[in-house]
């Protein structure tokens, strides 16, 4: 049971309008209840009797108690409601803050699907639940047991029925959610799957239509979409098993009471208003077992909910984002890694293995290998994307575990394999790292990405919209767009991720000489298949299957290192490379 324990965390800030809606509710319960009493006083001593004034006091009464009723619902909703939205919207935030703190092995671990359904349809799953708790759990036990109680005031023979309604009621209605809360649990994992394939699909729509397999996607889709349909078929079949029965429960019961209190009338031991008082409050001790029923049918997909919210803010991330970590300030820039390893959640062996190397300030390193050899997972390292499982990465002497995350990202300049742009506009995702940039720096970071151009020729120019993950601009435009960010930052460290693949020679080669005088005291990293991107970087590490088989200039390696010189020759012919 996570469900109570997520609800009376969140609750806390909330105290003071939940109060004031029990209130409310109670007191609108209460002259509810009132009611039915003042309809049988208008029947027994008004109409039977002919009192006509006796009818207008007690109508009048009725008018004013419901009124009160009315007033007091009103108020109950409304506060409700706004309590029921103010936790959502805590939720989510609450959820988005963990996500954000998980790294590459949290997300991996989860998946982007089911964190975008556990941010949207759990909670609000929760948000609903909450909303008909507030609105309706709380009149339902005033309700049943008021109703009973009064019943009981009116005819206690004839309450009776109470026995044989009740425990019918409950014990059916208990049975189908029992038989609901596995199913809820299964939708929701339905609804991952059928997430993941739709975001597969919507992401690699060109890839599909360049190897002609609509027909295959539409068919898992419709797969997956199927096995949803079934299991949501299955759950509304009890759900509207649920209606009827009870429908059907309550109609029995409302016979069974008007025969039995017919017979009692003839007998002269129950008066026409007093029967249909038993009636009424009957009716509203069977209403309140349906509203509390309603709410378990709602219980096991909140609970299921719950359950998947609390996972996700349980999890811990693996790099450290403690507070109270120590505050530096790293402005040299100088990287040294350790003796690294690293493996990804459930692989059977590490990416890389102790990996060892240096980057110094006004060099340039970088970083070769074939694919899969972990180049870019050392480089994750150093960003602290993700912690090293062995061996430690260090900044300016300074472990990067053992100081904060900001200080280590605020010193770092990212341009990842996949240029990720905002919705926004140019300038906006330019000063993405720095926020206080003019427009000045913003043209001349352009500039020196090979950018300037055509960002000039756009209408609106700095202004120009970018769509989601930029995708009104071409892969390169993209690559050069991120380039810039990284050069609008100014940090101390800049790593490279194989930013310059989108590129022609002749851009590649124009982006990194105007590039070269602005990082001439920082920290260059080069991840790069391009020999020639880095053949004249002072300093080249070589990687293959994880490890570090060489290290040094490109002369240095093509004698040394026969990975590395396969590598070079896979691309240039031996005279080029002799160059």
């Amino acid at each position: 049971m996570v469900l109570i324990p997520l609800l009376r965390h969140h609750l806390r800030p909330y105290r003071v309008p939940v109060l004031l809606v029990c209130v409310f509710q109670v007191v609108q319960t209460i002259a509810m209840l009132y009611l039915p009493g003042l309809n049988a006083r208008i029947i027994d001593d008004g109409i039977a009797r002919g009192d006509i004034g006796r009818i207008w006091t007690v109508g009048g009464l009725m008018l004013a108690v419901t009124l009160v009723q009315v007033a007091c619902s009103v108020v109950a909703v409304y506060v409700g409601s706004r309590v029921a939205m103010a936790i959502g919207r805590d939720l989510r935030a609450a959820v988005f803050r963990t996500v954000q703190s998980f790294g590459a092995r949290e997300m991996a671990a989860f998946g982007a699907p089911t964190l975008v359904t556990r941010t949207t349809n759990d909670v609000q799953q929760i948000q609903l639940l909450l909303f008909m708790g507030l609105t309706m759990l709380v009149t339902a036990p005033i309700t049943g047991v008021g109703g009973l109680v009064l019943a009981l005031r009116e005819d206690v023979p004839l309450s009776g029925v109470f026995l044989i309604v009740l425990p019918v009621l409950v014990l059916t209605l208990g049975l189908i959610i029992r038989r609901m809360r596995p199913l809820f649990r299964l939708m929701q994992e339905r609804i991952d799957a059928l997430n993941g394939i739709m975001r597969e699909q919507i992401a690699g729509v060109r890839v599909i239509r360049a190897f002609v397999r609509e027909e295959r996607e539409a068919a898992r889709f419709a797969e997956a979409n199927e096995l949803n349909r079934q299991v949501a078929v299955a759950a509304g079949r009890l759900m509207a098993l649920f209606f009827p029965l009870l429908m059907g429960i309550m109609n029995l019961s409302v016979v069974l009471v008007l025969w039995w209190g017919a017979q009692r009338i003839g007998d002269g031991q129950l008066q026409v208003g007093q029967l249909t008082a038993f009636q009424q409050y009957l009716m509203q001790a069977l209403m309140a077992v349906m509203m509390a029923t309603f709410m378990l049918m709602m219980w096991p997909r909140s609970e299921v909910s719950a359950e998947r919210i609390t996972e996700v803010l349980d999890t811990s991330p693996q790099i450290d984002l403690s507070p109270d970590a120590e505050a530096v300030e790293l402005d040299l820039g100088e990287i040294e890694v350790r003796g690294a390893s690293f493996a990804y959640p459930g692989a059977e062996q590490p990416v890389v293995r102790d990996v060892s190397l240096v980057a110094r300030p006004g060099q340039t390193t970088a970083i070769v290998g074939s694919t899969g050899s972990g180049k870019s997972t050392v480089l994750g390292l150093i960003a602290r994307l993700f912690d090293a499982t062995e061996g430690s990465v260090l900044i300016d002497g300074h472990d990067v575990r053992s100081v904060r995350p900001d200080d280590v990202w605020a010193a770092i300049g990212l341009v990842p394999q996949k240029a990720n742009l905002f919705t926004g506009t140019i300038a906006s995702n330019l000063r993405f790292g720095r926020e206080e940039a003019t427009d000045e720096e913003l043209w001349e970071a352009l500039r020196i990405a090979q950018a300037e151009d055509f960002v000039r020729a756009l209408p609106a120019g700095l202004e120009s919209p970018v769509g989601q993950g930029g995708s009104n601009f071409s892969g390169g435009q993209r690559q050069r767009l991120a380039i810039a960010r990284a050069i609008v930052k100014q940090p101390r460290i800049y790593l490279f991720d194989d930013s310059f693949s989108a590129l022609d020679y002749a851009t590649d080669a124009a982006l990194r000489a105007a590039l070269r005088p602005v990082t001439a005291d920082a920290t260059v990293v080069i991840v790069a298949q391009r020999i020639s991107t880095i053949r004249h970087a002072d300093r080249i590490v070589v990687l293959d299957e994880g490890r570090v088989v060489g290290a040094g200039t490109h002369e240095d390696l093509m004698d040394s290192c026969e990975v590395y010189r396969q590598i070079v020759l896979s691309q240039l012919s031996p005279q080029e490379a002799a160059r």
